[in-house]
């Protein structure tokens, strides 16, 4: 079975550092494009990152990006997003989701999704 397990949200101050993780099984994230996925309350999801360790590639939305930080670990088969500069606009429950087309912010393009973890930032 393929299972994505998103880990690692909490309650962090504006300004604070978080490192949240998505643990992969049933196939190996280095031949899988990993993204990050947020929604916000009353918000529509949104992708802030993604990587493809086949590729070479990573993406950030604009709006993360000099903030956010993706990163994968072949040996625990675990993609990183590393958050630094929290702003309570970050809160939102992170999803990790997979697919082999192609590094995109875009949700129809993953078809493996992990049930999200919350990252709540307090101003």
């Amino acid at each position: 079975d393929v299972q994505l397990q998103a880990s690692g949200g909490g309650l962090v101050q504006a300004g604070g550092s978080l490192r949240i993780s998505c643990v992969a099984s049933g196939f190996t994230v280095d031949d899988y494009v990993i993204g990050w996925f947020r929604q916000a309350p009353g918000k529509e999801r949104e992708g802030v990152s993604c990587i493809s360790r086949r590729d070479s590639t990573t993406y950030y939305a604009h709006s993360v990006k000099d903030r956010f930080t993706i990163s994968s670990d072949n040996a625990k088969n675990t993609v990183y997003l590393q958050i630094d500069g929290l702003k309570p606009d970050d809160t939102a429950v992170y999803y990790c989701a997979a697919n082999t087309a192609g590094c995109s912010g875009v949700e129809d393009h993953y078809y493996f999704w992990g049930q999200g973890t919350l990252v709540t930032v307090s101003s």
